[in-house]
């Protein structure tokens, strides 16, 4: 029975969650026992009270009677707050521990990844695993393993406890107990996990009919289909209301089922109360009300057991995402070491992507000379994005060879930093100052060099009018800025950093052709002796490149200088004159 809960089914496999209770054991096994002695502190409180109570109400043989119990009472009313909020310090350190670790362990798993996520991963899928997939394994340490644990442990202690008292009570108690610590949760799970995964489907499934539909009203208003349109929307709403009301009624009969089982819990202790004390008349109400008083806070550590127990059906997609993740790779990357000149080499390059089996690539050769201009066009889709991610490294190719200074690109990993830098048509600034922006090219440049870069990309004259000049916040997103002032801050980076190669990804779109020419010209000027790779859609400035290529259909259909082409080619001459309004 156990086989068919699915959390039980991907723990068996998992890679993630399993080796952290192993490695945070100490912790864990704390935490386990500090909320064991919580509950028992409760227990002990109302034990105790229990019997004051009633003893107080006749006259004592002994003082020691009354004393006794209330230095009880005492000790348990305090450590059960106390205890119970080092309970929570203890379990919540170890989460958060465990969950920073598995965070660290997510990040690395789809580092390499990272730049194209699309090619692999739904956008819904990474948004998942990175809002929400941790924070459910998370809530399934915290809300339902940890609670089972020391409900265990609870159980464990009470039909022990009485066994010693009474073989025949411990024996009833380890049924009683047992239905409402194994049997209801498992019956739960089952049941309403089933209904869990169902509505969880309709509600997708409601979405997506919802949204497809309504993009498309028009086609069902027009093919006459609107009332097939609103049939279909009512059933699939009424199934998910069906689906919830069944939910709604199995929670209350599993809450009632639960409260019978407290209940003769509770006739059973008043029934073995009487025949354990009954000969002892004076002491029978004593004991009676401890021991039924002391299984009152016993309660919440059991009663929540179902509830928490189906919630692991939310937890185990998350789980199982997680574990289709790659894994990281922990061996540290070789150094790898080249000097100028660098010269970056296609050799009959053909790139596939995984999810589309579409190649986009076919069988590219190119050379690059060191410090060459090279302008990459075509249209949207040609190729142009997937070719700049296979010359930083980003990407494999299918078939044939990437390489700078013959060596593959893809091997240099987190060092091709060190030869190349990007300026992207949406340069990301973050909502910290211009300086701390500027030092992400170089963090240990000086003001003095910030003032510089500053200075030659053109910007030092606006930065010096603000109110704190290089301390002052950009705002989120870089809009305190133009979209030319962020393209000059993004080039200043580049200055900062002073790599020999720099890849332009369309750095101009959506600028004003004045202020795309002057953000073009500012940066040739500063970028004259780097080899520049320029991706772009259109010819502004395209005569001040070396090389020019042109991508059609994954495929090099141009290729020469401004003038060779300007010469041979008539397509290229109408390309330019449409460019410039001819």
């Amino acid at each position: 029975m156990l086989n068919k809960i699915p959390i039980i089914k991907s723990l068996r496999h998992d890679r993630w969650v399993r080796p952290f209770l192993k490695h945070y054991k100490k912790t864990l096994i704390l935490a386990i026992i500090l909320g064991i002695l919580t509950f028992v502190c409760g227990a002990g409180l109302m034990f105790c009270a229990g019997y004051l109570i009633s003893k107080a109400a006749t006259k004592p043989e002994n003082i020691l009677l009354i004393y006794v119990p209330i230095v009880l009472t005492r000790a348990f009313g305090i450590g059960r707050p106390a205890i119970q909020y080092l309970q929570r310090l203890v379990s919540h350190n170890w989460v958060l521990k465990m969950t920073s670790k598995l965070r660290q362990r997510l990040y690395d798993s789809l580092e390499r990844d990272a730049v194209f996520f699309n090619s692999k991963y739904q956008l819904g899928d990474i948004l998942g695993l990175l809002s929400d997939d941790i924070s459910h394994i998370q809530n399934l340490y915290l809300r339902s393993m940890f609670p089972m644990f020391v409900a265990w442990g609870l159980y464990a202690i009470i039909v022990v406890g009485l066994g010693i008292l009474s073989p025949l009570m411990g024996l009833w108690m380890l049924i009683l107990f047992g239905l409402m610590i194994f049997a209801i949760p498992i019956w739960s799970v089952l049941v309403n996990g089933a209904r869990q995964t169902y509505k969880k489907h309709l509600q997708d499934q409601l979405y997506t009919d919802l949204t497809d539909d309504v993009m498309g009203v028009s086609d069902w208003v027009l093919s006459g289909r609107g009332k097939k349109y609103l049939d279909l929307h009512v059933d699939n709403a009424k199934k998910l209301t069906e689906t919830n009301h069944k939910m709604k009624k199995f929670e209350r009969l599993r809450d009632f089922l639960l409260q019978i089982l407290f209940l003769l819990i509770i006739l059973s202790l008043v029934i073995w109360g009487y025949g354990k004390f009954g000969g002892h008349p004076s002491q029978l109400t004593n004991w009676i009300a401890a021991f039924v008083l002391a299984a009152f806070p016993l309660i919440e550590a059991f009663a929540g057991l179902p509830a928490a127990t189906e919630e692991t059906n939310v937890y185990q997609k998350s789980l199982v995402r997680l574990n289709n993740l790659p894994k990281p790779v922990t061996a540290k990357a070789k150094e790898i070491s080249i000097e100028a000149p660098y010269e970056l080499q296609l050799k009959n390059v053909h790139y596939t992507y995984p999810h589309t089996r579409k190649e986009i690539l076919h069988g590219i050769n190119l050379t690059i000379k060191p410090g060459e201009k090279l302008a990459i066009l075509g249209r949207s889709g040609s190729g142009k994005s997937t070719m700049a991610s296979l010359l930083r490294g980003d990407r494999i190719p299918t078939e044939g060879t990437v390489t700078l200074n013959n060596i593959n690109t893809s091997k240099f990993g987190d060092q091709i930093t060190n030869y190349f830098s990007v300026i992207n048509q949406s340069p990301y600034l973050f909502n910290t100052t211009i300086a701390n922006n500027l030092r992400l090219g170089n963090e240990d440049a000086t003001d003095e060099q910030l003032w510089d870069v500053l200075h030659r990309v053109g910007l030092a004259e606006m930065v010096e009018s603000l109110p704190d000049k290089i301390n002052t916040k950009v705002e989120e997103a870089g809009l305190r800025f133009s979209g030319g002032e962020r393209h000059r801050l993004a080039l200043a980076r580049v200055l900062l950093k002073d790599t020999p190669i720099v890849l332009l990804d369309e750095p101009t779109v959506g600028l004003d052709p004045i202020t795309e020419q002057a953000v073009i010209n500012t940066i040739l000027t500063q970028l004259k002796n780097k080899t520049l790779i320029w991706i772009t859609h259109h010819l502004q400035g395209i005569e001040k490149m070396d090389q020019i290529i042109f991508l059609e259909d994954g495929k090099l259909a141009m290729q020469g200088s401004p003038d060779q082409l300007w010469k041979t080619q008539e397509r290229f001459r109408e390309l330019k004159k449409a460019d410039q309004g001819l």
